[in-house]
């Protein structure tokens, strides 16, 4: 696996904080949907997320695969490091 700089590991530390959140977020609504507050920060961090992980994805490749991230040319999907891998 080629070394990776410290920058990635904090940019996918950042996104995956941010994923926590929406998660946590996502399950205090399912108990409490009319509470516009915690509407408005889901709203916030799922935005957050999706700058986070574009930013990522220019930088140094797909996250996922099967449609939720656009493809570089060559693919390059299957080059290591995969974010489960670190």
């Amino acid at each position: 696996m080629k070394p990776l700089p410290p920058e990635y590991y904090r940019e996918l530390e950042e996104i995956q904080a941010a994923d926590f959140v929406i998660v946590e977020l996502a399950l205090y609504l399912h108990t409490h949907p009319g509470d516009l507050e915690a509407v408005k920060q889901y709203n916030e961090y799922v935005k957050l997320s999706k700058n986070l992980k574009k930013v990522f994805e220019q930088k140094y490749g797909a996250l996922t695969s099967f449609g939720y991230s656009y493809a570089r040319c060559p693919f390059d999907y299957k080059e290591a490091p995969w974010p489960w891998q670190v």
